[in-house]
């Protein structure tokens, strides 16, 4: 099941800890501590402002995507011991359905990742630097008609 989060605590701190698992694993390439230096600010900022859904499965969640502006995916992320079971998938076809007009920025290192959303009718718009931390990403789009 998919729905949209209730923001209540104990949700949040379901996906925050769901977001920082998989984020210090999907990123290898980016010091650790960069990450636990950031979960305030996803927490606090990024969250609050986007559209977040939860993938539900025996009532835990499992996984979550939030979309801000009605169109950019901040945040996929899987439970690491859910993935490569097709939640991510998914969660991109139930904001395909949702959302007219999808972007969003991938590390390009995070090779995981870009295979995943070109499967899913990503591609690859331009290379720039992340301003935070930096390292190269992809921004990425595909569009609904």
């Amino acid at each position: 099941m998919i729905r949209k989060i209730k923001k209540d605590n104990r949700e949040l701190e379901t996906i925050m800890d769901i977001w920082l698992q998989a984020t210090i694993i999907a990123h290898p390439f980016i010091e650790e501590e960069y990450w636990r230096k950031n979960y305030i600010q996803v927490k606090e900022n990024y969250l609050p402002n986007s559209d977040t859904y939860l993938y539900i499965e025996e009532s835990k969640v499992i996984g979550f995507i939030s979309i801000i502006n009605e169109e950019f995916i901040g945040a996929l992320f899987v439970s690491p011991e859910q993935q490569r079971c097709g939640v991510g998938e998914k969660l991109i076809n139930f904001a395909k359905q949702k959302y007219s007009k999808l972007t969003l920025a991938v590390y390009s290192e995070n090779k995981n990742a870009v295979l995943f959303y070109k499967k899913m009718g990503f591609e690859i718009l331009q290379k720039q630097l992340n301003e935070d931390s930096h390292v190269e990403e992809f921004v990425m789009h595909i569009k609904n008609a």
